[in-house]
């Protein structure tokens, strides 16, 4: 299977980058080949919500930045696993530009491989997790239909 990780850390050596590497570590020993992608690290602007990509654009975003190498390895992507600190009751400010840059990529329909989903977090507290499981449940499970690896 094809996984793309998106690490939404700014941490190079924090919690969520252990947790991705230990899972990144799994995955390949179970023979799957994984791709993880560091967000911070790239250029990657927010939506814009010019709606160019649902009109002239058929699905094409109109900002040309790093989002395209998330782009191109999400089309080939079979999972996506969403990783990042809890930053306000959220997933990182960095990572949120990536999601919601799917708009694009989801229109007219989600990425043809892309059926599971799965969600690696870190807080320092054990109660903050609802704000980013309530956005997991809406863009992932609900919107795209992907399943849930969580359980």
């Amino acid at each position: 299977m094809n996984i793309l990780v998106l690490n939404g850390s700014p941490r190079p050596k924090g919690y969520t980058k252990q947790m991705t590497e230990a899972f990144r570590s799994g995955a390949l020993s179970a023979g799957h080949k994984v791709d993880v992608i560091d967000v911070c690290k790239l250029h990657i602007g927010g939506c814009l919500a010019c709606e160019y990509c649902h009109t002239r654009g058929n699905g094409e975003c109109i900002q040309k930045d790093d989002m395209q190498k998330v782009y191109e390895l999400l089309q080939k992507a079979e999972m996506i696993v969403i990783a990042s600190p809890i930053y306000y009751h959220g997933i990182s400010g960095q990572l949120k530009c990536v999601i919601d840059r799917f708009y694009s990529a989801a229109y007219p329909t989600k990425p043809p491989r892309l059926k599971k989903v799965a969600m690696i977090l870190s807080s320092g507290a054990a109660d903050m997790y609802d704000g980013a499981l309530f956005s997991f449940q809406g863009d992932f499970l609900d919107y795209l239909g992907l399943e849930n690896m969580l359980t």
